[in-house]
């Protein structure tokens, strides 16, 4: 079922911090994550919470759960507006601290995880990025696109209005963001079957696929959706867009905008549609956001982040641009 891939917890309360690292606990169980591992992962989300409550009055860890075919893992993103670090690098060493604390903080959640990264820029603040899988080999796969998904219900909601699919060929990879009409489980159930429709269409084309989901849910509320996809002969991305979500290419030089079509899948479609193409050798990663993501974001004011995994700017475009009172998404695909 798609919903959302992340749950947002806030981390500002330090007497939340029990029932936060409870709650994170019991969902990671449920999801088939081993004893040995969730006693990692309560020491991972300890050391996360009180990094926050030393040097963020606004913290937020998301939390999503990856079955990943059957080799489940949870991965934790930390979020704070602080005073960030001069030199992150520096700070990963055992016994380095800025409040007198013996500083083995972030060398045990790096030590812990089988993912990790730190992105602090001074003046804005820190994305810290842990997974933790049942199989650590299984975070060592060879994907050619990698594709990274940070999509959160609006507050208060139960469902997400957002959804995410991919369906991945000997061909080609193709992806799917759809933000159904409104919010909650009416809007959560229009990007189900658009998303159900998705991943039987056999055609690559993103503009037929947009039709045939078209015609497929005039029973519903109806969605705005991109359809981007990765020819793995041609080296060549293909998208088409009908509605408020945006989509950007970036490249190692530039940064195009792809202009979608005025509509509403499952209601009103253009008659005339054609599929864009770009160059890989041009555009090396894309990046889709639904409208509860502001539009006017740019990658460049994030030093050396295309050096990072695609989470990382997945987290920074939703730290400085989610809009807090809608179903936000980013999903940031690069080819590796």
């Amino acid at each position: 079922m798609v919903d959302a891939s992340h749950t947002s917890f806030a981390a500002h309360d330090r007497s939340y911090f029990s029932l936060l690292k409870k709650e994170i606990h019991r969902r990671a169980g449920e999801a088939g994550i081993v004893a040995e591992r969730l006693n990692e992962l309560d020491i991972i989300v300890a050391e996360m919470t009180s990094n926050l409550y030393k040097y963020s009055d606004d913290g937020e860890l998301l939390m999503g759960v990856f079955q990943n075919n059957g080799s489940p893992y949870i991965e934790l993103i930390c979020i704070d507006n602080g005073p960030g670090m001069a030199n992150p690098s520096r700070m990963m060493l055992d016994g380095m601290s800025t409040t007198n604390t013996m500083g083995h903080g972030l060398g045990s959640i790096k030590r812990l995880s089988d993912t990790f990264e730190l992105y602090s820029l001074t003046g804005w603040g820190t994305i810290l990025l842990s997974r933790i899988y049942n199989d650590p080999k299984a975070a060592k796969k060879n994907i050619e696109l990698i594709i990274r998904p940070i999509v959160v219900s609006k507050p208060g909601e139960v469902k997400s209005g957002d959804g995410f699919a991919v369906k991945r060929t000997d061909k080609y990879i193709k992806l799917m963001l759809a933000d159904g009409l409104g919010h909650g489980p009416e809007a959560n159930f229009a990007v189900n079957e658009a998303a159900d429709i998705f991943k039987v269409f056999p055609d690559y084309s993103p503009t037929e696929t947009l039709r045939f989901i078209h015609s497929s849910i005039k029973k519903t509320r109806g969605a705005v959706i991109n359809i981007t996809g990765y020819d793995l002969e041609t080296k060549t991305w293909i998208s088409a867009g009908i509605g408020n979500i945006a989509a950007k290419m970036i490249g190692p030089v530039q940064i195009k905008s792809h202009m979608s079509y005025n509509g509403i899948v499952g209601h009103n479609i253009p008659s005339t549609m054609n599929d864009q193409q770009y160059a890989a050798d041009e555009y090396n990663q894309v990046v889709l956001c639904s409208d509860g993501i502001k539009t006017r974001w740019d990658s460049l004011k994030y030093p050396q982040i295309s050096k990072y995994d695609q989470t990382v700017l997945a987290a920074a475009i939703y730290k400085d641009f989610a809009r807090r009172n809608d179903d936000m998404s980013v999903i940031a695909a690069k080819i590796k």
